[in-house]
């Protein structure tokens, strides 16, 4: 009976020996042979030589690793596809023939159409007050009054010495008749009879005298009640009751007529020189600025609901500012304005006929010469000289250069060069564009 051994790796007996790692050999080996148990026997399985396999697993991560790095750098070298550049935008506006109006916008300071400073006549002290401040008020009321019994007195005394002098003056007069019928009679001389005349005539220049200072005391009582000389609104009260005040102690308060109110606007020499040299004839001249209609634009940028009108134009220019004053009212109903308030003035000067304007940020000037950026309709810029006349607002009228239906550039200029090729935005116009807020309408 043919024993059987165990396998020295796998460790079970009876089974053929498979060192791992090691392919069968395309010998076949009886399991019974002398080769077969001599190996099962004599090699042990921490003896068998692996290092065939190590070079085999070296030799595909190489291999791996070479061909990761080729793709990574056949991808890192791979310069991308270059598209072309989309041309620069800007901003045109397409000129054409308009009627456009000339807007002169200037500052204005609002103030009372009548400015009353409230004065004590007589001296006397304050025994009320007998309005609200800040409150409007009617012509002929009570603001202040003063103490009035010392001018009471005065006026007793003035009345007592007017009778005193009529009484006397019965006697003078028929003195003085009495001594022209004696003198008539040759009883008395000439001398006697001049002074019984006399003395009736200084009586009766003692009467007028006596009426006038009657009269001067009523006056001066008078004053003691101190009242609204205009309609208006009142301000605060600089004496309090009990002031002693008078004639050289400056206004008690001030009152202003408000409803119309005044904007005081300011012009220079040059838009009054040019508004003289459009308008010489002083008739038609004053036709025109009464035909003219005001808006008043307010601090907080709103728009006063009420329409204004010119009311005066200063006698002189200011030698220190060259500039004049000119007035235009507004009606104010409800004491809305107020004096002190400051705004814009504006109004519509004329009209330009038939007039190409351009903004004024689209002219480039160069050594005195004038230029515009034009877009053909191949979206091609040239560069065109141009002729410039009046500005208007924001505005600047071209008279030479441009014909109508031109598109001009108005921002993105510095993209804008000769030859170039843009892309076109239609350019919108700010709502003031045609308002001249500068005092001078330049010219090149």
């Amino acid at each position: 009976m043919k024993r059987l051994h165990s396998c020295p790796i796998n460790g079970r007996e009876g089974s053929p020996c498979r060192p791992f790692g090691l392919r069968h050999s395309t010998k076949r080996v009886d399991r019974g042979s002398p080769e077969r148990q001599m190996a099962q026997r004599h090699v042990p399985a921490r003896h068998l030589n692996t290092s065939s396999d190590k070079k085999s697993m070296r030799r595909i991560v190489l291999v791996n690793a070479v061909l990761i790095c080729g793709s990574l750098f056949v991808s890192c070298s791979r310069k991308p596809a270059q598209t072309a550049a989309a041309p620069p935008e800007v901003l045109v506006t397409t000129v054409k023939p308009q009627d456009v109006p000339r807007v002169l916008e200037r500052v204005a300071t609002l103030d009372g159409f009548i400015n009353a400073n409230i004065n004590a006549q007589v001296q006397g002290y304050i025994v009320s007050r007998d309005y609200q401040e800040g409150s409007v008020v009617k012509k002929g009321d009570l603001l202040f009054q003063i103490d009035p019994r010392p001018f009471e007195a005065a006026l007793a005394q003035a009345k007592g010495t007017l009778a005193k002098d009529k009484a006397n003056q019965v006697k003078a007069d028929a003195d003085e008749k009495r001594a022209l019928d004696l003198f008539k009679k040759k009883v008395i001389s000439d001398q006697e009879r001049d002074t019984a005349t006399a003395a009736a005539q200084a009586g009766r220049a003692n009467i007028e005298a006596d009426e006038a200072a009657v009269k001067q005391a009523e006056i001066n009582l008078g004053y003691t009640k101190i009242t609204a000389p205009i309609d208006g609104v009142t301000g605060f009260a600089n004496n309090q009751v009990g002031d002693l005040v008078g004639p050289s102690t400056g206004p008690l308060t001030t009152m202003s007529q408000i409803d119309p109110i005044k904007a005081v606007v300011t012009a220079g020499e040059g838009p009054f020189t040019d508004f003289v040299s459009r308008h010489p004839d002083a008739t038609e001249r004053n036709t025109y600025i009464k035909s003219l209609d005001f808006d008043l634009i307010l601090g907080n940028g709103e728009m006063y609901p009420h329409k204004g009108k010119f009311y005066a134009l200063d006698r002189s220019l200011d030698p220190k500012t060259g500039s004049i004053r000119y007035y235009v009212t507004f009606p104010n109903p409800g004491n809305i304005l107020r004096p002190g308030q400051f705004g814009n003035v504006r109004f519509v000067a004329d009209m330009k006929k038939g007039a190409m304007v351009v903004p004024q940020e689209a002219v480039t000037e160069l050594q005195g010469k004038y230029q515009v950026a034009v877009v053909d309709e191949n979206n091609k810029v040239s560069i065109r000289p141009v002729k410039m006349g009046e500005r208007i607002g924001a505005m600047w009228e071209v008279t030479e250069g441009l014909k109508p239906g031109d598109k001009v550039v108005v921002q993105g200029l510095q993209k804008a060069r000769e030859g170039s090729t843009v892309a076109v935005k239609d350019w919108t116009p700010p709502p003031d564009a045609l308002v001249s807020k500068a005092d001078q309408q330049k010219k090149p």
